[in-house]
């Protein structure tokens, strides 16, 4: 494993655009592929850009629970136990985003105690490289960040390639609860509504 970025950094570099975060960033050390694309593009055009990347395409979504359970029950609890996470190291929680959200878990981990972040962002390898792969796939200013992300963690290797190679092919899960009837339409009688 390399040496790991600066998460503090990368949450801000990763968040919605705005003065503060730019304020923020002024003096950060940023890949400069970012860097540049920061320094050279208006507040207004990165906020738009940002909006059309992370908001509105969903393979670059920025809450990385999605890419392994979908909108399932099994991300629900996916997303509780990354609550519970937070608070057992003592940090609030932003009651703005889901806990999954990547800038609120790079924060997490340039706070949380030694060896948690780290841990935490291991067990979203896959989700972090299905991210990084879609932003250069589309050559995104951003994706620069997730190499240098990805770059400091192990590579993936044996049956984790498998499960992002399906992953891309067919992506998150999908769960059918609730949308069918409780019986077959014949057993359901003419003009019954649920």
């Amino acid at each position: 494993m390399r040496r790991a970025p600066d998460y503090a950094v990368l949450s801000l570099a990763l968040d919605y655009p705005s003065a503060e975060t730019d304020a923020a960033l002024e003096s950060a050390q940023l890949p400069e592929p970012f860097g540049c694309f920061r320094r050279e593009t208006r507040l207004a055009e990165r906020q738009r850009r940002y909006v059309e990347t992370f908001d509105l395409d969903r393979r670059t979504s920025l809450h990385l629970t999605w890419y392994l359970h979908g909108d399932t029950r099994k991300r629900g609890l996916a997303l509780l136990r990354l609550k519970r996470l937070y608070a057992a190291a003592g940090l609030p929680l932003d009651a703005e985003e889901l806990p999954d959200y990547l800038p609120l878990l790079l924060e997490f981990a340039a706070l949380a105690p030694a060896g948690y972040g780290e841990t935490l962002l291991l067990e979203l390898r896959l989700p972090l490289e299905l991210l990084r792969l879609r932003l250069a796939e589309t050559q995104s200013p951003w994706a620069c960040l997730l190499d240098a992300l990805c770059g400091s963690l192990p590579r993936l290797a044996g049956p984790e390639r498998d499960r992002l190679a399906r992953l891309l092919a067919e992506g998150p899960p999908h769960e059918q609860v609730g949308l069918e009837p409780f019986a077959p339409p014949e057993v359901v009688p003419t003009g019954a509504h649920p």
